[in-house]
């Protein structure tokens, strides 16, 4: 019986009515509403969950709000317009959005880092008590995080820092991160491995680990697997995590890192 984390840091929720973006990447044609992910949560003994704004469906955060409304075990994160006010901020904070994700095409320019529109947007989201969440290629992170190091804003970095990253551990997206987690306010989700290299998941979560401490892991399912429905299980992703962090002490350390980051 493997003993299952508190909180599943990382899934999407959604239903096949809803609208894509013109760029999605793909176009599931099936449901995986709140109820089917509460279901999953429950039928693995984890008692915590957060909705991960996913790219396909860009700012329609409706969906996402309104299984807010209904589920107080439930946290999330949205995709949102730089523009967005301070007002509509609070709000989405009182509904029980965390942060705002960030993730843009790999060949994609950056926003201007030091320019006043993405500085505003970013300290709004530090006032308003919120984090910013970050899905990027290597190059796109080593440039992000030194941008972002002198405001008072968390960052939660994706999918170990590497699913869009090349050079691996040693490339420049992962080498930013250690960096930015030593400095403090960065936080890393072991989530996704099967969309990462098998036989390296070992060496990844050892490294991080090592450098970064349990305290500054989150665990996340990616449920319901957009890509990868036919060849991943939620009971497979936990059986990942058990083998990728053996020693139980250090799971419970990222329960308790991630339920103080998104609850508490």
């Amino acid at each position: 019986m493997i003993e299952p984390p508190v909180i599943d840091a990382h899934a999407h929720i959604f239903t096949r009515v809803m609208p894509f973006t013109d760029t999605a990447w793909t176009r599931p044609d099936y449901d995986y509403p709140d109820e089917a992910y509460l279901a999953d949560l429950d039928a693995h003994g984890i008692a915590f969950g957060v909705v991960t704004a996913a790219s396909l469906f860009g700012e329609y955060n409706d969906y996402t709000l309104a299984a807010l409304a209904q589920h107080k075990r439930l946290r999330a994160t949205v995709m949102l317009d730089p523009d967005t006010s301070p007002a509509e901020l609070a709000s989405l904070k009182a509904q029980g959005v965390c942060g705002v994700r960030f993730q843009i095409p790999l060949k994609a320019d950056l926003p201007d880092l030091t320019g006043y529109r993405f500085r505003r947007f970013a300290t709004r989201l530090a006032d308003a008590g919120m984090h910013l969440e970050l899905n990027l290629g290597g190059e796109q992170l080593a440039a992000m995080l030194p941008a972002l190091a002198d405001l008072p804003l968390p960052i939660a970095v994706d999918h170990f820092g590497l699913l869009r990253s090349e050079g691996e551990m040693e490339g420049p997206g992962f080498l930013a991160l250690l960096r930015a987690v030593q400095v403090g306010r960065t936080w890393v989700k072991i989530s996704a491995g099967f969309r990462l290299p098998e036989a390296r998941l070992e060496a990844y979560a050892a490294r991080l680990l090592t450098e970064a401490g349990p305290g500054r892991l989150f665990w996340g399912s990616d449920a319901p697997f957009v890509g990868a429905e036919e060849r991943v299980t939620y009971m497979q992703t936990l059986e990942t995590l058990v083998r990728i962090v053996p020693d139980a002490r250090d799971r419970r350390a990222m329960s308790d890192a991630a339920l103080r980051f998104y609850f508490f």
